[in-house]
Parts: structure tokens; sequence; C-alpha cells
């Protein structure tokens, strides 16, 4: 470098290196710092480690006894676990939701899919425990075709089905999913709850006749794929027409049962004899009456009661009061109504003290008369019409049909009236007084 300007930028350098010695360092106050606690603490110390947050959500969570359960199980399939190590975990369940909750978890898994077994062992845990909305979920994933079909599946979600009443097209709908498939047919079983789920809908008149359409067509259908009806379906479709008042197809049923194989019971006459009653053909339905009583079959109350009525309003009184009999050995008993159909049309027959005689006999047969007695002819006053009637007529009566209403009105704590009567009966019929009085 040449000599001058050494010398001019020597005084500069030194100048700078002076101001830059001896210049004071500004006060610490003065610096920006980021945060105070940097210079109010000694450089010497090292920063104190930050305090978490006392906070109650960085606590671990306690796990429930249902996920430990969860978890346990989970542990227990090992991988590659198969349909039947599940279905044996699901039926080693007391809880339903744990274990909807494995079949969940299972169903996730890689390289598994249920089948239509284990499909069916969740689908009953879940009904057992009424978790109904869990099980239509899984009703329906069976219908869109989730697992394979079998026919205990199909009749265990046609059972459901049926059970639901706002799934009573549900039902159908699987039911025609079997006729379709080739491996699937519907059973005796499939009908019998189909046939089952139909009558339940015949509660009104009007609506019978339409229910019995698909009555018949599921007949057809069950005959079609050669399923061989046994006693209790045939009776169904015998009870349907008997619902509608078809009696001439009941009666058609009935004839075919012997084809089957089966033996008619007391439902099957009980409904056709009730239904020929009711269609006014009694002789025909106490012909059937007598052939099962012939093979040792007892009908119900209601049937007893029917045909009575029956053979009371067609003046077939001694037959309506030997099935009366007959009902009361077999410990069952007539209501007042069926009594009283009974005992009025006997007095209306000019048979009033045979009336008398029979509701005596029948009040010691059947206890739970009790002192209803002559409220079967609704009030006394009806007994006593029919008494003066007879002695206007100049016929005898029995000390029995006396006794009878006076009794009864003694029990009313009608004494007084009954005294009366008493006299007004000795005047007119002299041949009993006395034994009226010593009664």
């Amino acid at each position: 470098m040449p000599a001058p300007i050494h010398r001019l930028l020597l005084p500069a350098t030194q100048k700078t290196l002076k101001n830059l010695i001896y210049s004071p360092l500004p006060a610490v106050s003065s610096l920006n710092f980021p945060h105070p606690s940097l210079y109010r603490r000694r450089f010497s110390t090292p920063p104190p480690s930050p305090q978490p947050p006392a906070s109650h959500f960085l606590r671990p969570r306690t796990r429930t006894p249902l996920e430990t359960q969860f978890e346990t199980w989970v542990q227990k399939l090992k991988p590659g676990f198969t349909p039947s190590d599940v279905e044996s975990a699901l039926r080693a369940q007391r809880d339903a939701d744990l274990a909807l909750d494995i079949f969940r978890w299972t169903a996730l898994q890689r390289g598994y899919k249920h089948t239509d077994t284990t499909y069916l062992t969740m689908i009953k845990l879940l009904i057992s425990a009424k978790r109904y909305r869990h099980a239509e979920t899984l009703v329906e994933e069976v219908i869109a075709g989730a697992c394979p079909i079998s026919v205990p599946l199909y009749n265990a979600v046609i059972r459901f089905c049926c059970g639901r009443k706002f799934l009573f097209n549900r039902a159908f709908d699987v039911y025609k999913k079997m006729l379709k498939s080739d491996d699937c047919k519907p059973t005796l079983e499939t009908f019998a709850m189909l046939f089952n789920s139909l009558l339940r809908r015949f509660n009104r008149q009007t609506v019978c006749y339409v229910y019995l359409h698909s009555v018949r067509s599921l007949a057809k259908q069950m005959k079609a794929v050669g399923v061989i009806p046994d006693t209790f379906v045939l009776n169904m479709i015998i009870k349907a027409y008997y619902k509608c008042l078809d009696v001439d197809g009941a009666i058609r049923v009935y004839r075919e049962m012997g084809l089957y194989g089966c033996e008619p019971n007391a439902y099957t006459y009980g409904y056709i004899f009730k239904g020929l009653c009711e269609k006014g053909r009694v002789l025909q339905g106490f012909g059937l009456y007598k052939e099962m009583r012939e093979k040792g079959l007892v009908p119900k109350g209601s049937a007893y009661m029917i045909l009575i009525c029956s053979l009371a309003m067609e003046q077939r009184l001694d037959d309506a009061v030997d099935v009366v009999y007959d009902m009361l050995e077999n410990s069952m008993a007539p209501d007042l109504l069926t009594y009283k159909t009974v005992l009025e049309e006997l007095c209306r027959g000019g048979k009033s003290n045979d009336a008398f005689e029979l509701l005596e006999e029948w009040k010691k047969r059947d206890l739970s008369m009790g002192q209803k007695n002559y409220r079967i002819l609704q009030r006394l006053d009806d007994a006593i019409d029919v008494i003066y009637d007879m002695l206007e007529h100049s016929m005898a009566l029995y000390l029995l049909t006396y006794k009878a209403v006076l009794e009864e009105f003694c029990s009313e704590g009608k004494s007084n009236d009954a005294f009366e009567l008493l006299k007004d009966w000795k005047k007119r019929d002299l041949s009993m007084a006395k034994r009226i009085t010593a009664f």
C-alpha cells in the first residue's frame, strides 16, 4: 500500500478503536428483552423446569368394567380367529351390549366376515335382552345380504318380524326370498309363524275377508313347495275360515286332514260346530259335537255355550240341557246368559216347573251361581209373572218353584213381600196351601 494512503487510514482506525473501547454500555433496563423474567434472574442459575398446570383433564381415565371385559375378550380372540370362535365368545356373554361390541369389532378385522351362525346368535341375544332396535338393524343387514342365508336364520328373522306389529310386511319379504332361493326353502315352522301372524289381524269382520285371501294363497304355496301341514297349521286355516263364517271352507279343510295323516282335535271340532251354529246349521253342528265326544274330546267353554244357546233357541231343549250337564261334568260352568237362554226357552215352551227344577239342580252343581239364581231371569218380577201365568192357566206348580222364588225374596231383605205373595198364592192354589205353609 502506498505511504500516503496508510497515513490517512491510521488516524481514522485509531479513533474508531478508541470509541469502541471507552464507549459506556447501555443500561440493562433500556434493553428490549422479550420477557421481564429474563433480566431479573442471575445468568448463572439454570432456568427452572416448567411446571405442568394443575388440571384434572391430564389424569389417566379409569376404565369402566364394560371396557375392561371388552379388552379381555378381544385379547382372547387370537389373530386368525374363526366365526366359530366369535360365536363361542358371543354365547359366553351375559351382557348383550358387550356381545354387540365384540360382534362389531370382529367385523372390522381384516380377513374376517360374519356367517349366518354368528348373526343368528347375535340376534337371539339382542331379542332376549329386549334390545329390539339393535336387533332390527341386524335384521336389515341380513335381508340386505350381509351374510349367507340359512333356514334357521331366516326363520328367526320371520319370528322376530311377526312379533313386531310394524315389521309384519318385512316377515313376508323374507319369506319371498326363501321361495326364490334354491337351498333355503320355507319349512313347516315358517308357514306356521306366517299363518299365526295373519290370524292375529282377524280382529274385525270387514278386515277378515281381506286377510282370508292371504291365508288361501299361503295354503296353496305351502302345497306347491311340498310342505306337509300338521294339525296345528290346519287348525289355523280352519279358524281363518270360521272367523269369516265360511263354514264350507272350514269343512273342506277338515275333510282333507286325513290325506295328510292328521287327526282333528278339540279345536278343530270347536271351530267348525261354532261356525255351523252361528250360520243356523245347528243340527249339523250338534252332530259334530257328538262325534267329538265319542272320541273323548272335550270342547272349550265358549264352544259349549254357543252350542247350548243355539240348541235352546231351536227348541231342542232336551239336547241343550244334556249339553249343560256335560259341561258341568267337565268342570266348566256356563255363564248367566247361557243359563238364562235355556230357562227362558223352557218357560216359553210351558215347562216352567222343569226350569225351576233345573235351576235348583244347577245351583247345587255350579257353586259360582250363588245367590244369582233368579237374576238369570234378569229380575224377580219375571219369575213372578211366569208363576201367575201358570196359575191363570190352571197349571200345577211344584213346591220347589214357590220355594225358589220366596227364598230369593228373603235373601234380598224382602220378607214382607214374600209373605204377601205366599198369602196370594194360597188363595189361588188351594191344593198346595198346606205345603206352602209348611215351608
